[in-house]
């Protein structure tokens, strides 16, 4: 695009958690390295009052405290002069008149491309796009002057709410005009997920069900609900992180190759995935899932004294189609946990035969790949090795592993938010979910949500903060003749 059409980001909910911590400071990154456009302004839109300068100060006190050593003065003082700030309530007709009147005097009379960003409660997506629309917002004029909305998750309640939401929004904005977020794919370890598989042939022949015994993803987190309890209680952990995150990194890992890499190949393969795990009746959800909650959460703030809602759980997934068929996939995610990481453990298959001898009670580590995403960001593989000048013959494992801090050291592993706004900015949807992801991601996990909150579902189980779950997640895998396995994302050395 030319750097003479007027690019505004606008911003809705600008007061707000998310745009101090996340959005300003991704956008100035991305001032400092060069890569957002000159034409850009950036607009905040919320209910609170402030002035340009009064919503400029707040955001450099942010950008300084959450940007850690990326903060530089002169940087902010060439950044700032970005910032706009319209107040205004964006789900009613009135609340959009400052904005209106901001295009008006700094688009000039040709306008601008936009990209409107949802940072608002979920029940205001749909009103504010029907505000957008009625005031002539969301129609482009050309292609050049294009419009954009990034919707933030979560994308619904539930499957019902999920789709009612989609037929809203897509009466007012085509399909390639919406973009929804789920910051995991912006992580740059997830990217180099795809990398690894389809940039590599050394894997590829044995990623399928030949080979690989099951697959384990692990999303944990040290926090506690904190001040978010009335919204966390109603959310619970299936629809906050299993319905996006851990479903997206599922289909990543199990998808078929896309011919090409662009947003609607990319994201047809995730769907094809998605439609072939098989969706299991209530009944059956409950002989796949394991739920807990974090001692004292039932005293939290906004929490119901006889709250179900579990703050852990752990879902057993099968995959019906060639690659995958027989292999289970095992979910796991909780708050209050003992580290915070994110991991892909693929363990493979072990040998038909050994034919070496292993000392009594020993017992054989197979092939493992370990994908750390989050922290020690790396990959890690795990296979049988010689034990040198012994008297006998004596296997060990050992490993082969890439970090990212040896490999490129000096280099930063950018905020995920970065990746996503330029993305928006361009129009690269890739990394951005579809509607029919969300509508099929919820339909999956949905039986799950009435097996753990149902009436008749036991309570979920009691477990110490700082552990690693409830106790009852290990009983879990040994019916399913599995066991968790060793994290590395949370090892120092």
């Amino acid at each position: 695009m030319s750097e003479q059409v007027p690019q505004t980001i606008v911003i809705f909910g600008a007061s707000g958690d998310l745009t101090a911590r996340k959005l300003i400071p991704s956008l100035y990154r991305l001032d400092r390295k060069k890569r957002l456009p000159g034409c850009v302004r950036i607009v905040g839109v919320s209910r609170t009052p402030l002035s340009n300068e009064e919503f400029q100060k707040r955001m450099g006190e942010a950008v300084k405290q959450f940007s850690g050593n990326d903060w530089n003065a002169e940087d902010w003082a060439r950044f700032a002069p970005r910032l706009n700030y319209c107040p205004g309530d964006a789900s009613t007709a009135e609340g959009l008149v400052n904005l209106q009147n901001w295009f008006e005097t700094h688009e000039g009379t040709t306008g601008g491309a936009r990209l409107f960003y949802l940072s608002v409660a979920p029940s205001l997506y749909g009103q504010i796009v029907a505000q957008l629309a009625g005031a002539g917002m969301t129609k482009p004029p050309t292609a050049d002057l294009w419009r954009r909305i990034i919707i933030e998750k979560p994308f619904g309640h539930d499957a019902a709410s999920a789709k009612l939401l989609n037929e809203e929004i897509r009466q007012y904005l085509r399909e390639e005009q919406i973009y929804r977020i789920d910051h995991y794919l912006g992580k740059e370890t997830v990217q180099n997920l795809l990398v690894f598989r389809f940039g590599n042939t050394l894997f590829e022949p044995l990623w399928n069900a030949n080979y690989i015994d099951h697959v384990q993803i692990t999303v944990a987190e040290t926090v506690k609900v904190g001040t978010r309890g009335d919204y966390y209680d109603k959310a619970g952990v299936l629809r906050d992180m299993f319905q996006n995150h851990l479903l997206q990194i599922m289909a990543i890992v199990g998808m078929e190759a896309p011919a090409k890499y662009t947003a609607d190949m990319l994201r047809n393969e995730k769907v094809k995935l998605l439609e072939a795990i098989t969706v299991p009746t209530d009944e059956e959800a409950s002989d796949a899932i394991w739920t807990g909650q974090y001692e004292g959460y039932l005293r939290e703030k906004g929490v119901a004294p006889s709250s179900k809602t579990p703050t852990y759980s752990a879902i057993r997934l099968n995959v019906d189609n060639w690659r995958w068929r027989g292999v289970p996939f095992f979910l796991r995610s909780g708050k209050a946990l003992a580290s915070r990481t994110s991991e892909i453990q693929i363990q493979f298959r072990c040998p038909p035969h050994l034919m070496f001898p292993l000392p009594p009670g020993a017992k054989l580590e197979c092939n493992r790949l370990a994908i750390c995403i989050q922290p020690n960001e790396g990959i890690h593989l795990r296979f049988q090795t010689k034990v040198p000048d012994q008297e006998k013959m004596v296997i060990a494992p050992s490993e082969m592993e890439f970090q990212y801090e040896k490999s490129y050291s000096g280099v930063t592993i950018p905020e995920a938010y970065e990746r996503l706004l330029q993305d928006a900015l361009i129009g690269d949807a890739s990394l951005f979910m579809r509607s029919d992801e969300i509508e099929r991601s919820w339909a999956i996990i949905e039986p799950f949500i009435h097996a753990a909150e149902s009436e008749k579902a036991p309570n979920p189980e009691e477990y110490i903060v700082g552990s690693m779950g409830p106790v009852g997640a290990d009983g879990f895998m040994d019916r399913n003749l599995r066991e968790w396995l060793p994290l590395y994302g949370n090892r120092t050395n």
